[in-house]
């Protein structure tokens, strides 16, 4: 019984954390540390401590992986674009990949990141904006990525 308590009020805290960086994201361009950390601590303790359907190895894997590829990405886009204002991918945007990985393992975060780009860029493409807050759809592709762990594979 309390550990139901607990899973819940972790739960509730981190989807408190989501819909904060995701809001931020979306209007000032820049996710919070004060709200990515929490959320990160979160999946830790989540899918160490309860029953999750990612695995705790697989979770670690899938946050360095997570926080790699966002590099990776981030590195290859600054050198196309060198005159640049603001840079392709920010640093919360990368720290924000490590924890879903956390979340969601190498599996998971491989279908969030096809749900975010597919949804991102058509999001682009109707506002006409150079700019595109990533958090909010990689939140969105992190849920639906839960929900086809859970349900079908």
């Amino acid at each position: 019984m309390i550990s139901y308590i607990f899973f819940s009020l972790i739960l509730l805290g981190a989807i408190f954390c989501a819909i904060r960086m995701s809001t931020n994201d979306f209007k000032r361009r820049i996710i919070p540390d004060v709200y990515l950390f929490p959320f990160l601590f979160a999946g830790l303790l989540i899918t160490t401590f309860f029953p999750w359907p990612v695995t705790i190895a697989d979770s670690v894997i899938g946050g360095a992986m997570g926080y790699c590829l966002g590099l990776i990405v981030g590195f290859i886009f600054e050198r196309i674009k060198k005159n640049q204002k603001y840079p392709p991918i920010g640093m919360g945007d990368i720290k924000l990949l490590g924890a879903g990985g956390i979340w969601l393992g190498t599996i998971g975060l491989a279908i969030a990141m096809v749900f975010a780009c597919i949804l991102s860029l058509i999001w682009g493409y109707n506002k006409k904006q150079k700019y595109i807050p990533f958090a909010p759809f990689f939140l969105i592709g992190g849920f639906l990525s839960l929900i086809i762990i859970q349900f079908l594979i």
